[in-house]
């Protein structure tokens, strides 16, 4: 049952009565090098409990569990062993959706500043877009090139998407093998000109290349509806947004442009293609519209292999509190209304729900991107020697469209979950389990269980902190959480085994970037 963390602290669950066999902690330390994490509260297998976590450096891996918090003199002299209590000890986090742009836009982010984002908010795991790099992960080529700009880069571990695009269904196979974790495709205008949205054509053509593969295709979920009876291809290439109905910097001007028919009519040309390739996982990313809801959870009832994700964006902010011209809120889907995000938080919350993931789709770029206007709070050290006459208007349609905010979900979603009644086991389904299984990464990742990875983020969830500069890690310090204050701090992170983040200390260390490229074949 969930808690409400702002009038309930989660309960310390008591201690197992009786420690393991001494002898046999001895002898497992001996025989390779051990961390041991332990605190009266922990996430182990998605249930709150008491442990003592034993991670092999060796091998990375979970060795063991034990459901209470055991004494430093139960291992060997010089054991690393910390006692983190009262803190929680969560699984790494697995951000299922980043767009880290390395290598061609690498001025709007890149391996090295993502990966350190990620691992200061305690996500362990990065899922790479295939847009918005140059070229795309459209081939095999372009993958190879990708793998290539990462190497030694990364602070925690990687994975990669391939992308749908017209004409590259044949791509799709040997970027399987390859050790993509997924596809995605968009079927309205990406926003760049080497990313085109497929039409149904196109989307058929790659169900039936990926029928039989170990894999998941997403999509970016919004088409502009006909306003004719007769519906053809043609309404699926990409078009400009419905015409502005008011001031271009006001953000009800463009939320008007992209309604929620958008999605709905998106979604619903998806599920009728979905008898292509009926084995084939499906999924919709950054859902933003709850109109789309019931078109989901009909198709699941009818047996069509979809989910969905939501973003911590759609999940914490609101049309009703965004001021005209502040376009770091803008991003496609838009940000729609309050009374939409609690239908959001009504459907992720349901038991069975067709939402089963939230992840950041952290989509950065160059601040004059954005064309902020000056008169925005938090935007000072914002270079503005290029567009300025652009900037001063804050115009919503001609800004990049995306939220920066890797690294800052768990808090984001611990905050605005203070009044929803949420548990740190319902942020480990949604950020850690689930998100891992989406991507192939379950039994690997997403969870503390013995033969998993070591990854573990060190949670308070009492501690709060006001969104500066320090807390943004990623490459262009603009967000619309800047300024903010959220509660919920990580105070370590762990990967592997190893610790690459420390808050209250060493920060990142002097050992330099540990993450590897997770390029296994999918299973």
């Amino acid at each position: 049952m969930a808690l409400n963390p702002s009038t309930t602290r989660i309960p310390y669950p008591s201690p197992a009565p009786s420690p393991p066999n001494r002898t046999y902690l001895n002898d497992m330390a001996e025989t390779r090098s051990i961390a041991v994490l332990a605190s009266t509260r922990a996430v182990v297998e998605g249930q709150l409990t008491a442990a003592t976590i034993v991670i092999s450096q060796d091998t990375g891996k979970i060795t063991s569990i034990f459901h209470s918090v055991l004494p430093a003199s139960d291992f060997p002299p010089g054991t690393a062993y910390t006692n983190y209590s009262p803190h929680v000890l969560l699984p790494g986090l697995v951000d299922a959706h980043v767009h880290l742009n390395e290598p061609g836009r690498t001025e709007w982010e890149g391996f090295h500043t993502g990966t350190r984002a990620a691992a200061f908010g305690g996500v362990t795991t990065v899922i790479d877009m295939p847009l918005n790099a140059i070229p795309p992960t459209t081939t095999v080529a372009g993958l190879r090139e990708k793998v290539q700009a990462a190497w030694g880069k990364c602070w925690v571990d990687v994975g990669f998407y391939g992308g749908i695009v017209p004409g590259n269904a044949s791509e799709l196979r040997p970027l399987v093998q390859e050790g993509v974790r997924g596809f995605k495709g968009f079927l309205i205008d990406s926003g760049v000109p080497e990313f085109p949205a497929v039409s149904s054509t196109d989307i058929a053509l790659a169900m039936a290349a990926l029928a039989d593969e170990p894999t998941t295709l997403m999509f970016h979920a919004e088409m502009i509806p006909p306003i004719a009876s007769s519906v053809g291809d043609e309404v699926q290439w990409s078009l400009p947004p419905l015409a502005p109905i008011g001031p271009l910097n006001e953000y009800a001007t463009f939320l008007a442009s992209r309604p929620s028919s958008f999605e709905t009519y998106a979604i619903a040309e998806i599920l009728s293609l979905a008898h292509v390739a009926p084995n084939l996982p499906l999924h919709i990313v950054h859902l933003s519209a709850v109109e789309a809801i019931p078109l989901l959870q009909e198709a699941i009832a009818n047996g069509v292999k979809i989910t969905a994700e939501t973003c911590f964006h759609y999940l914490s902010l609101a049309a009703e509190g965004i001021r005209n011209g502040d376009t770091r809120h803008k991003c496609c889907p838009p940000i729609r209304t309050k009374s939409n995000q609690d239908g959001l938080w009504e459907e992720l919350m349901q038991d069975g729900g067709c939402i089963k993931t939230v992840v950041s789709d952290h989509s950065p770029c160059t601040p004059n991107l954005k064309l902020l206007p000056s008169t925005i709070s938090g935007t000072s050290n914002i270079n503005q020697t290029d567009h300025k006459e652009d900037q001063d208007k804050g115009d919503f349609f001609s800004a990049w469209g995306g939220v920066s905010s890797v690294g800052l979900g768990l808090s984001i979603l611990w905050t605005e979950g203070q009044n929803r009644g949420i548990s740190v086991e319902d942020v480990v389904k949604w950020c850690c389990r689930n998100t891992a299984k989406q991507v192939g990464l379950g039994g690997q990742k997403g969870d503390l269980a013995v033969g998993y990875d070591g990854d573990v983020a060190v949670f308070d969830d009492e501690g709060v902190f006001e969104v500066g500069e320090e807390a943004m890690l990623f490459r262009n310090k603009c967000s619309p959480y800047q300024g903010m204050t959220l509660k919920g701090v990580v105070k370590e992170t762990w990967l592997r085994g190893q610790k690459v983040w420390e808050r209250d200390g060493k920060g990142f260390g002097k050992e330099g970037p540990r993450g590897k490229l997770l390029l296994e074949r999918r299973q």
